[in-house]
């Protein structure tokens, strides 16, 4: 069977998340029963990684395999028909070997958080980034960034639903930049801890408002304790940007 990798951008906002669960629409639901209108056969997708509600995607991928050998640009075109009007849509797809796995062979992940730093209210961001009304120091948050880098216990920043094995992650990229009124949070692992992005974005966020310094983010990351974790900062700002394979 002919397998297709998937390259999806999405608007996170009125879904329950990238998994299919009870109670709402999934953007991985959604893309199954455009497959299926597509040939006719209900097939399931795998995604590379398991955004949460609220959170958006700029190069999620997933792969699909298919009883059918279709051109690649019919399956990402009938799929984004299938998909009107949803905030989703099917950036590219590809033929790819029958061992390709969109969760197991990804190399690295890498995400953005946006927050953008003024008084006043959102209006056309307001689904899209994190207002911080409060004066950020980018650069202190930068420098305190640094101390996450490298292979540490992530206990403080994981849900206390996180179902990893282990809290053992290996973090190759954590960059804090100022760009006019937005703060931009890039970050790049092999794999990430259910909200540890925004656990440890909800922390530099205090680094920046001058509550922590980069010490006290230390003693945090030291502590292996979620309750020594600053804040969660809210999904709607985090985006997976895109996934090396």
């Amino acid at each position: 069977m002919p397998r297709y990798k998937l390259t999806i951008e999405y608007d996170g906002t009125p879904f329950v998340g990238w998994q299919m669960q009870a109670g709402g629409l999934s953007v991985q639901g959604l893309i199954e029963t455009a497959v299926e209108a597509l040939t006719g056969e209900k097939t399931g997708i795998q995604g590379a990684g398991r955004t949460d509600a609220g959170v958006h995607a700029l190069g999620q991928v997933a792969h699909a395999a298919l009883s059918k050998d279709w051109e690649p640009d019919t399956v990402r075109d009938a799929i984004n028909a299938y998909l009107r009007p949803h905030p989703i849509a099917v950036l590219a797809a590809e033929k790819v070997a029958p061992d390709f796995d969109a969760r197991f062979s990804a190399k690295r992940r890498h995400y953005l958080y946006r927050i953008v730093n003024r008084r006043a209210d959102l209006a056309l961001e307001r689904e899209r980034a994190w207002r911080v009304p409060r004066p950020l120091d980018e650069r202190a948050m930068q420098d305190a960034a640094q101390r996450l880098i490298g292979k540490h216990d992530f206990t403080t920043f994981r849900s206390s639903e996180c179902q990893a094995k282990s809290p053992l992650k290996t973090l190759d990229r954590l960059d804090v930049a100022r760009e006019g009124d937005e703060v931009r949070v890039t970050t790049s692992a092999r794999s990430f801890l259910h909200n540890q992005v925004r656990s440890m974005v909800g922390s530099l966020v205090h680094v920046g408002e001058g509550k922590w310094s980069a010490a006290d983010l230390s003693m945090a990351l030291a502590a292996r304790d979620r309750t020594a974790c600053g804040q969660v900062a809210p999904p709607q700002g985090l985006y997976l940007v895109k996934v090396d394979y």
